[in-house]
């Protein structure tokens, strides 16, 4: 067993990477836990923020090197990787303020002479992390769990490896002591010893679904802390009154996002009746107009699919939709090109039963679906096993705002516009898409004891 990456566009292997011992593994563990308890809980706020503002300056420095990384290993088109690596700086950036009023003791009056709540770090902190976003998904974790005051211990996808490298070695290089944020080459066997470890305090995933129930049982045995960030297939409602020009626009641009591999990618476009057709012609010459190819080429605006077997799954989603009654209106096959490639596709005249409603679609696939009313299009929107994101587009802000908050079961929902994550706002899901949230004052408490103080008058 090894960490291999393979260029998904020409098939190459570009390099590899062997797994470390179990003697290495422990040591590992060991250098983080004491590491923290004791010299990284005791560092002041200033002194982790002012390594975080040094990460997003080497992040903005390299931007083009680790975008070319991206690419090679998991096919990212190069402009989306210059873009995951500046949005890694913002969040470290982000933190690197806020931190200090983050963690901030909260004063509660009681009859005491004080007492307030404290939140303080718990030690190391296992990131389980996955491919599709390989920067932005260990910085949106590791950005406030190291400024909270924990150390982290990263397992990432074994695709990506050289990302696992050069994200240790540029937060080393950012002033981080090697012990506080170390990768770990280990595959998923590996993962229950250092969950279970006592000097471990809690774990961080994202990934599928199945990923997420494994990990959160092996974390209760151990009565760990876990945040779980999951699987999605996100619906957008579109209704009569909706800019269409503006729905299609940002409906296609959320499918198309990183090759169509995204947790909070629009997924199923819930459509009413009236506009469906003029909305569907919309969507599909916009489809039609995306350039598939080169990742490295910046005329490509879709690229290949990460690996083979994520191809693989993904035609044979779109092909039993399709011999289930589901209706290919563009695309529905690989590309013509050596690679992972599959067409931007749409779906009409998706029903449950198929995979195009059951299952979440990890690449370029979109299902339209018809509805006569908004009550209906409200239920199909619910009914599903995920509840990650979701948007409603109308010209109608207070109705659909209501639909958002009070009717849609997700853990983000937009109006008029696309979900995406935001180091200002909490992120994450409900139902099978995880527990537990990212991001903002409420991400970065996620790994802290939250203490309560109290001390008597005299």
């Amino acid at each position: 067993m090894s960490f291999t990456a393979i260029n998904p566009a020409t098939e190459e292997r570009i390099h590899t990477f062997e797994l470390i011992s179990k003697d290495d593994l422990k040591e590992r563990i060991s250098k983080s836990h004491a590491y923290w308890s004791d010299t990284w809980r005791k560092t002041t706020i200033q002194d982790r923020a002012e390594n975080l503002r040094n990460a997003a300056k080497l992040l903005r420095e390299r931007k083009q090197e680790l975008a070319n990384l991206m690419t090679r290993e998991m096919g990212k088109p190069l402009a989306e990787g210059v873009s995951e690596a500046e949005k890694c700086a913002w969040v470290c950036d982000f933190y690197a303020e806020n931190g200090r009023d983050f963690m901030e003791r909260e004063i509660i009056e009681t009859d005491a002479a004080i007492s307030y709540i404290s939140y303080q770090p718990l030690g190391s902190i296992l990131a389980i992390m996955p491919w599709n976003f390989p920067f932005w998904q260990v910085f949106r974790f590791a950005a406030p769990t190291l400024m909270a005051g924990n150390t982290a211990l990263l397992k990432h996808a074994e695709n990506v490896p050289g990302c696992a490298l050069a994200i240790e070695q540029l937060l080393h290089d950012a002033g981080f002591h090697p012990h506080s944020f170390q990768n770990l080459f280990i595959d998923v066997k590996q993962v229950e010893s250092v969950i279970s470890d006592e000097r471990v305090q809690g774990v961080s995933l994202t990934g599928s679904t199945r990923a997420g129930k494994s990990v959160a049982e092996i974390a209760g045995r151990n009565l760990k802390k876990c945040v779980l960030e999951l699987g999605g297939s996100d619906p957008y409602l579109v209704l009569g009154d909706a800019d269409l020009e503006l729905a299609a626009d940002k409906c296609v641009m959320s499918r198309l996002i990183n090759n169509g591999q995204s947790c909070i990618a629009a997924k199923r476009f819930i459509v009413m009746e009236e506009v469906y057709d003029n909305f569907l012609q919309l969507i599909k010459e916009r489809m039609e107009n995306q350039a598939l190819g080169d990742p490295m080429d910046e005329k490509s605006t879709v690229g290949p699919l990460a690996r083979k077997d994520l191809l693989e799954n993904l035609e044979r989603q779109v092909d039993e939709s399709v011999a289930r009654g589901a209706k290919v209106v563009t695309g529905g096959k690989r590309g013509e090109e050596m690679g992972y490639f599959y067409q931007p596709t749409i779906l009409e005249n998706v029903s449950p039963g198929m995979p195009a409603y059951d299952e979440e679609l990890f690449g370029p696939v979109a299902s339209v679906l018809k509805v006569s009313s908004v009550e209906e299009a409200i239920r199909i929107a619910n009914d599903t096993e995920f509840g990650l994101g979701s948007g409603v587009f109308s010209a109608d802000i207070r109705k659909a705002e209501h639909i958002a908050r009070d009717e849609l079961q997700s853990g983000a929902s937009f109006v008029n516009d696309f979900v995406k994550s935001d180091p200002r706002l909490p992120f994450g899901g409900i139902k099978s898409s995880g527990l537990g949230r990212e991001l903002s004052g409420v991400g970065i408490k996620e790994f802290t004891n939250v203490k309560t103080v109290y001390v008597m008058r005299e």
